[in-house]
């Protein structure tokens, strides 16, 4: 009689971690349902030729950002009082190299809204891009970009045809210039001419070096559009 009376306790409690394994997974179920097809792409890695959209947050030398699409970024920003360049989220496609030197973005200015008018050089693109292959939705990375001094040295004089009096600015300012693609039409006003923010690394008298790279990009991968 004991033994199968312990029997009978053993059925009855395989019985009941049944009960409670279906109901657990039927609330999991449940929550699944509740997020459509979303909580797929939590087993999605991005493969080359994939669609991409991320957020990113551009960091000059000293580590501090200078534009981002991130509104958590933004907000961190202001709450510092630090100005930053609001950008719209990109969209590239996974191990596709960009093909000119420079990739224009969305940015948004108080006097013209959302205009396609900032320059985010090839380096920094090409950069992002190389790490995006085998990340998931919602991972985030640091990325160091290589080679990313960029200096150009403009002299008191080109800076008054600019309307810029060099005694108004300092080391360790931004300055706003203009970039192309073509730097030879650029001259001739015969290109489409982007901004770009640099900061003045060195000044004297007669002459600034600006220095327009960002040597670092915080990347968060938004969703994933597979290659079809």
């Amino acid at each position: 009689m004991g033994e199968k009376k312990q029997k009978e306790e053993l059925k009855k409690r395989v019985y009941q971690v049944f009960i409670i394994g279906a109901c657990v997974l039927f609330v999991v179920l449940m929550i699944l349902s509740g997020m459509g097809s979303h909580w797929l792409t939590m087993f999605t890695v991005v493969k080359p030729g994939d669609t991409v959209v991320i957020d990113y947050t551009m960091y000059d030398a000293a580590g501090n950002p200078v534009m981002t699409s991130s509104q958590q970024a933004y907000t961190h920003a202001a709450e510092k009082g630090r100005d930053i360049i609001i950008s719209r989220q990109l969209s590239m496609t996974a191990g596709r190299n960009l093909t000119s030197t420079i990739f224009p973005v969305m940015i948004y200015t108080s006097t013209g809204g959302w205009t396609t008018q900032y320059a985010l050089f090839s380096t920094e693109y090409d950069a992002i891009n190389r790490q995006l292959v085998g990340m998931r939705t919602g991972e985030q990375k640091r990325i160091a970009i290589p080679n990313s001094s960029i200096e150009q040295e403009w002299s008191a004089a080109q800076l008054a045809n600019n309307s810029v009096d060099i005694n108004d600015i300092k080391t360790g300012d931004f300055f706003a210039l203009g970039v192309s693609n073509d730097p030879y039409g650029m001259k001739s006003n015969n290109s489409t001419t982007y901004t770009r923010m640099g900061e003045i690394t060195r000044k004297t008298n007669e002459s600034v070096v600006v220095d327009l790279g960002y040597p670092a990009v915080d990347i968060s991968v938004v969703s994933i559009n597979a290659k079809t």
